[in-house]
């Protein structure tokens, strides 16, 4: 995106003019992405999942002036649940709410594809690689079209706030900070690009490539090589990640902290800052035991590795059988060989804050991957890596690629710009009509429920939906099918109610176990289509101890 003039000098167009070029393209690809997710099956988990629901139910119940003490998983949604709350003031509704969310979600990723893709000064047109590593991410996620959690369709996943968004956006970004530091720190061989691709001198005039490309600003230099101000940043970044999610370590850290240990000594510091700043995200965690209900320890049992290798495997074989399924699965494959050759290729122009980028590229999938088969795991959500870290190749595309067609700026912007009109032209409506797409069992259950001005309960799968949509979530209370407090993922002062009135029961809850003395025959039961509620009336049933 440079204003270039065939055989003449580039003109003179300010830096931030293009750089908001590229956001307001990433808002056009954001909102394609999630106009075409939410209109899909995969509409599912976006809305209604009760897993995808935590961060809202959490909002909710700082909104009513509950008393916040949830039973979390290891993953705490701290960044997720924050930005939820800021865009939950514009008042929009549940839905609008989550889709907005999903839309932020893939412009910050935009963000960190940026940061990876270096600054003008060192890398050829670093707005055009971020920009193509996000259209492919867009391609891949709207391909995806699965109701299920459980499907190997991870890219759209970044959509939701609570598949671990902010620790897909934590690694991108380590992976950016590593790449700016090695680049501020010294020099590298190949010429200084502007993001119009063009070579130049600070005169304007041609450069060679045996050039002196030594980014402005290194005097800051630690005596590590490296500004003391990214190292800090690689810290400030894995730090936050792993107290909201410790799979981080897993993610970044160690995949990270392979390939700068084989970028040099420089490339070292960066990795001490990674690793101290890891470990104190852990220690962070420590005051927070009581929020983590389940430390993730039980997820991983490494002597169920073949078991692990025919679920995925399993995955894997459905995946490629769905519509654009084959033709996604190629997609990565291909990204992960050309990461592979373009690490090759960096490391033999000795450019090594490009050449971490694109290794990370592979790396990652591998060691997520193979750590996950080892570890036993069976969860789909466990490798993105898998799919978001090859992207990662694409930003660097352009410095490996001979020659890039020139566009003069006034055609690049014309182009964005009709780009995100068409985007809010077809997108908009899309997403307002999957948004606003009438639910009437779900609105026959709160509105019953609100007329009731009782405490009622559900099995987890039935009742987070309406709980959700509550005006005061505390009106419905996550009980097990014997009435026990089902204290996962939900805030325990609910249970405090102690006891309840009625019951929400759909296809997903098996059969209560009601008290002594009661039966289902004592209730009326109330019809709201795939919902049926039991009033117990005056008769109360009480809440039993706590479990998780």
């Amino acid at each position: 995106m440079g204003d270039v003039v065939r055989g003449g000098a580039p003109a003179p167009v300010p830096r931030w003019t293009r750089e908001l070029l590229g956001v307001a393209a990433a808002i056009g690809i954001g909102l394609a992405v999630v106009a075409a997710v939410s209109s899909s099956p995969r509409s599912e988990l976006l809305f209604r999942d009760g897993d995808s629901l935590v961060t809202t139910l959490i909002v909710h119940s700082i909104a009513a002036g509950q008393p916040q003490d949830w039973a979390l998983s290891s993953v705490l949604f701290l960044p997720e649940t924050a930005v939820l709350w800021l865009l939950s003031l514009l008042g929009l509704g549940v839905n609008s709410t989550l889709v907005l969310a999903g839309i932020v979600n893939i412009v910050a990723l935009y963000g960190a594809l940026r940061l990876a893709a270096g600054s003008p000064a060192r890398g050829r047109a670093p707005i055009a690689g971020a920009l193509t590593a996000l259209t492919t991410y867009a391609l891949l996620a709207a391909s995806e079209w699965s109701p299920s959690r459980d499907a190997l369709e991870l890219a759209s996943l970044l959509t939701t706030t609570t598949y671990y968004s902010a620790t897909v956006l934590g690694t991108v970004l380590v992976v950016g900070i590593a790449r700016r530091a090695l680049d501020a720190g010294g020099v590298v061989g190949g010429a200084r690009t502007g993001d119009s691709g063009v070579t130049t001198r600070g005169n304007g005039g041609p450069e060679t490539a045996e050039s002196d490309t030594r980014t402005p600003g290194a005097s800051g230099l630690g005596t590590n090589g490296v500004p003391w101000g990214w190292v800090a940043g690689m810290g400030l970044v894995a730090a936050a990640s792993v107290v909201t999610n410790p799979l981080f370590a897993a993610w970044a850290t160690v995949p990270l902290v392979l390939v700068l240990g084989l970028a040099g000594w420089r490339a070292r510091w960066l990795a001490g800052g990674l690793v101290a700043g890891t470990i104190i995200g852990f220690v962070g965690r420590m005051p927070l035991a009581r929020l983590i209900a389940n430390t993730g320890a039980g997820y991983a049992d490494p002597t169920q590795w073949l078991a692990s290798l025919d679920y995925y495997g399993a995955l894997l074989a459905e995946r490629w059988n769905a519509p654009w399924g084959a033709a996604s699965v190629i997609a990565v494959v291909v990204l992960w060989g050309w990461c592979l050759a373009a690490t090759v290729l960096l490391a033999h122009r000795r450019d090594v804050g490009a050449a971490v980028v694109a290794a990370c590229g592979w790396v990652m999938p591998v060691v997520v991957v193979l750590g996950a088969l080892a570890l036993g795991t069976h969860a789909a959500r466990y490798v993105q890596p898998a799919v978001f870290a090859p992207l990662l190749g694409l930003v660097i595309v352009p410095m490996l690629v001979p020659r890039l067609p020139v566009f003069r700026f006034g055609v690049a912007a014309v182009a964005t710009l009709a780009v995100l009109a068409a985007a809010l032209g077809l997108g908009i409506p899309r997403i307002a009509a999957a948004a606003d797409a009438p639910d009437a069992d779900l609105r026959c259950v709160v509105d019953w429920a609100e007329r009731s001005g009782r405490i009622g309960g559900g099995q987890f799968w039935t009742v987070r939906l309406p709980k959700a949509h509550l005006a005061d979530p505390r009106g419905l209370v996550q009980v097990d099918h014997r009435l026990r407090g089902y204290a996962w993922l939900v805030d325990r002062d609910d249970f405090t109610a102690g006891e309840l009135s009625f019951l929400v029961m759909d296809a997903q809850s098996p059969a209560f176990e009601l008290p002594a003395g009661v039966a289902m025959a004592d209730a009326d039961l109330v019809a709201c289509g795939r919902y049926t509620i039991a009033d117990f009336g005056e008769r109360r049933l009480p809440i039993g101890p706590l479990r998780s």
